[in-house]
């Protein structure tokens, strides 16, 4: 009687073990992408937090080189819309609608790129040696780019 009752609670205890982490999951993965990463050319640092719910957005929060040749601080100036040229470079916000799919992938957002002044669909995955994976597109993702973006060795002072 006594080894069922044992085995009842172990049973129950697994059980509930199990469902916190599979409930837990979504969460621990959105968690371990928030936070600084730099972009592949390592030339900017981009903030991704949570932006409501379950989706994560980013900004630009740090450029190796914040001004332009002149001195000035760097602007949109490759915006296909220019109202949006004047902006300041640092902190526009560069990706945002990703919902968690599973296993450290996120799908369903948008990435800005300054460089060509194009919005693109995007899918993000964290890879396990801690490099994200981001992938931008047109229509499908079939047609699109990759980048790898890192961890910095320490957080980045933030625009100024």
């Amino acid at each position: 009687m006594l080894t069922f009752k044992l085995r009842t609670k172990f049973l129950f205890l697994a059980a509930g073990a199990l469902t916190a982490w599979c409930l837990g999951a979504p969460a621990a993965h959105a968690q371990s992408l928030t936070g600084w990463w730099l972009d592949q050319s390592g030339r900017a640092g981009i903030l991704i937090s949570p932006c409501g719910g379950s989706t994560l957005c980013g900004s630009i929060d740090w450029l190796r080189t914040p001004l332009n040749a002149v001195g000035q601080k760097k602007t949109d100036i490759h915006n296909t819309n220019a109202a949006l040229r004047p902006r300041l470079l640092c902190g526009i916000p560069m990706l945002g609608g990703f919902t968690p799919d599973g296993a450290g992938a996120w799908h369903g957002g948008w990435i800005y790129d300054p460089e060509s002044g194009n919005t693109y669909k995007s899918n993000l995955h964290l890879a396990e040696d801690g490099t994200l994976r981001v992938r931008g597109y047109l229509g499908i993702p079939l047609f699109g780019r990759n980048e790898t973006w890192t961890r910095p060795a320490a957080a980045l002072p933030p625009c100024q």
